[in-house]
């Protein structure tokens, strides 16, 4: 049984059981709304690296399926405790920058802002990709009126412009049925959403207000399943776990319709929505032993965990660039600002690692 499919049997246990405890064995689990959180105990009687407790990791939702994963994988080594909670991007980095937090997963680099408030609080990071996105755009599975969409279109549907005001499919396109459009989304506390909303409006953390939104992609699959007239959006993994539920919508991002799938992700056909997802560290935290075990432990599993929950992982060379930075203790981000479109990860990363074998 996959780590995906686990999930969901979690989070109907997490749901009649608010709070459970993994004592021998992990469970993996998820609630609704902002509190998504596993909590996983060494349970094997292997020592567990001293100093420092639970590891505690928050953040994006998108990459919360993988830490959760590394988390379970970690207990199951008898390596220690560790706590993975899902309060979306911009959640989790409030909290870290608070230092609240030993790790964060993001679904899109760190803002400016965020960046400024974590040095102001004295708060250094190493920035870690673990693995590409591809944000699928889903629909019901009765809209068989809609076999693609392109970027202009998806920015008609969620630009501010469109509140109120663009509410039929058959506003969308000629043709397409006189039926109410019913939109699912990320809070605005998701990385996921301010990487959407760059994409396709051309400013981050800009849409129509009026939508479901939920920082819980499970729930925004269950509202998407359950109206004919829905569209939605989140990544990858929640579609490929729920594909028996929902319909992918091809996107044309210029060069004709193209579909989500580990292919064009990794080669990247799938644009402008394809992007990669990370971790960022706590430099203090790397102090302790069992944060530093623990990110050592995600780093060496990253590639075969982010496969089995339904993620793309990263190419090898890249993935060994990544760890070398963390080994290095590269501080900051290779990403200027948050959420770029267009930008190849490889590049910059390869690009610092140049600069630094120049340099020395």
């Amino acid at each position: 049984m996959t780590h995906a499919k686990r999930t969901l049997g979690a989070l109907l246990l997490f749901l009649a059981v608010p709070a459970l405890v993994a004592t021998g064995c992990s469970k993996r689990k998820e609630g609704s709304g902002s509190s998504k959180t596993s909590e996983s105990g060494s349970g094997s009687g292997q020592t567990a690296p001293s100093g420092g407790g639970i590891v505690k990791v928050d953040g994006s939702s998108t990459v919360f399926l993988i830490s959760q994963a590394v988390a379970e994988e970690f207990q199951r080594a008898g390596k220690g405790d560790v706590t993975v909670g899902a309060s979306g991007t911009g959640g989790g980095f409030k909290k870290f920058c608070r230092g609240e937090l030993d790790v964060s997963g993001a679904s899109r680099p760190i803002k400016t802002e965020e960046a400024e408030t974590c040095k102001s609080a004295g708060i250094d990071y190493i920035e870690l990709a673990v693995a590409y996105d591809g944000l699928a755009v889903v629909v019901n599975k009765a809209a068989d009126w809609v076999d693609n969409l392109t970027v202009a279109e998806l920015k008609k549907m969620w630009e501010p412009e469109a509140a109120d005001k663009i509410t039929n499919w058959s506003q969308i396109r000629d043709g397409w049925p006189d039926k109410k459009l019913v939109l699912f989304g990320p809070g605005t506390d998701s990385g996921t959403y301010d990487y959407f909303t760059q994409a396709i409006v051309g400013k981050e953390h800009s849409s129509r207000g009026d939508y479901t939104s939920n920082e819980d992609d499970n729930v925004l699959v269950t509202g998407v399943a359950g109206d004919p007239g829905a569209l939605g959006f989140f990544g990858y993994a929640y579609f490929k776990e729920n594909q028996d539920k929902l319909k992918v919508v091809p996107i044309d991002g210029g060069n004709g319709p193209v579909t989500p799938s580990e292919q064009t992700v990794n080669d990247g056909t799938y644009q402008p929505l394809s992007r990669p997802i990370f971790i960022y560290v706590s430099t203090k935290a790397l102090a302790k032993g069992n944060v530093q075990a623990f990110v050592e432990f995600y780093l060496e599993h990253a590639k075969e965990l982010a496969a089995d929950v339904g993620y793309i992982a990263l190419p090898d060379d890249i993935y060994t660039l990544v760890k070398k930075r963390y080994a290095d203790k590269t501080t900051g981000s290779v990403f200027s600002g948050g959420s770029q479109v267009g930008v190849t990860f490889e590049g910059l990363m390869k690009a610092e690692h140049a600069g630094e074998a120049k340099s020395n």
